[in-house]
């Protein structure tokens, strides 16, 4: 897996540089001071997975975000946003954006590694739930300007119930035990959902979910 990673800080440049290269199956392929730079490495080194700070100097990762997600399509680079709690304000903007997922700056270190390898197989970071907790804020306070009820009217019942497990952080595998169905099935009506809503992955699905009020807690 090919990261690109992107922090204003070179400390922490690396210390996270260190750790990533630490994992076998992870090459560091650059690295980023800005927004601007990270969207020229982003075209010029192809990596699968792009771990952005949120605060940096003239283009910040929110904006660098979008940019690089716009120009990839489908086919490129996914990325993972790093934040902390004061910053849970951007977490909302950041999935809007295309971002594939979030980690807090304060994680064990083991987190960021098994972040990229989540990230980097398609799928999104859902996990712990306190970034489910702050999804679910911030989708709250921005719900009003952003349902779609025609498209909740779109889905099958069965449908429904899976993007309700979705939206609790759970796995394919996990959704299968819970709904006793195999884990094929739960991957074909996962695809569904996303195309009927016209979603980019399951975090996406997990904010459309909580802004539809179809999650638990609300």
């Amino acid at each position: 897996m090919r990261v690109l990673l992107v922090d204003d800080q070179e400390m922490v440049r690396d210390g996270l540089g260190a750790l990533l290269s630490s994992a076998p199956d992870i090459a560091l392929v650059g690295e980023a001071g800005d927004g601007v730079k990270a969207i020229q490495l982003a075209r010029e080194l192809t990596p699968d997975v792009v771990v952005m700070d949120v605060r940096m100097p003239g283009m910040d990762g929110l904006t660098a975000t979008g940019a690089i997600v716009d120009a990839g399509g489908e086919l490129g680079p996914r990325v993972l946003i790093l934040t902390t709690f004061d910053l849970d304000e951007y977490v909302y903007e950041a999935l809007a954006r295309g971002a594939s997922g979030f980690l807090l700056k304060d994680a064990p270190a083991r987190d960021l590694i098994n972040a990229v390898r989540v990230i980097a197989a398609g799928q999104a970071l859902l996990a712990p739930s306190v970034t489910r907790r702050l999804i679910a804020d911030v989708a709250r306070r921005r719900r009003a300007g952003n349902l779609r009820p025609e498209a909740v009217g779109s889905l099958t019942a069965r449908e429904l119930d899976v993007l309700r497990q979705v939206a609790r952080g759970l796995s394919n595998s996990e959704i299968a035990d819970e709904l006793v169905l195999s884990e094929q099935t739960i991957k074909t009506h996962v695809g569904r959902i996303l195309a009927k809503l016209e979603l980019r992955d399951r975090t996406q699905a997990v904010v459309f979910a909580y802004e539809h009020g179809l999650a638990g807690g609300e």
